[in-house]
């Protein structure tokens, strides 16, 4: 990774509150995944993927067996890759598919609220 930042990362307070009550290794796997979204330019889907049908993407962190799942919004261009600018609105640890609708309604409704 370059020491060049592309992107910034607006973290809003209901991920952070996600963050902050992980074990610290679940953190820092965390923070690893956000410097690959801030210093690479095409973001491998490893760590990043557009849910279908809406404008969010996914954060993609594995630790473990576990997988957490952050989705993010591209504030200033529909394009994740050619965003520079990206907000984490809610994160979860992934235990089925079912999970996604919830948390996308979670997510818009953090997003509707906020005044970018």
């Amino acid at each position: 990774m370059s020491d060049k930042s592309i992107r910034t990362i607006i973290r809003s307070s209901e991920f952070d509150e996600f963050y902050f009550q992980q074990p610290l290794r679940v953190q820092e796997k965390f923070k690893y995944v956000m410097d690959v979204l801030i210093s690479v330019y095409d973001i491998p889907t490893k760590f990043i993927k557009h849910l279908q049908n809406t404008d969010l993407y996914e954060m993609r962190v594995s630790v473990g067996t576990n997988e957490y799942r952050t989705v993010l919004f591209a504030i200033d261009n529909r394009n994740v890759i050619q965003s520079t600018q990206i907000i984490l609105l809610n994160a979860f640890l992934k235990k089925s598919n079912k999970d996604y609708k919830k948390q996308i309604e979670k997510a818009n409704k953090i997003l509707n609220d906020l005044t970018l």
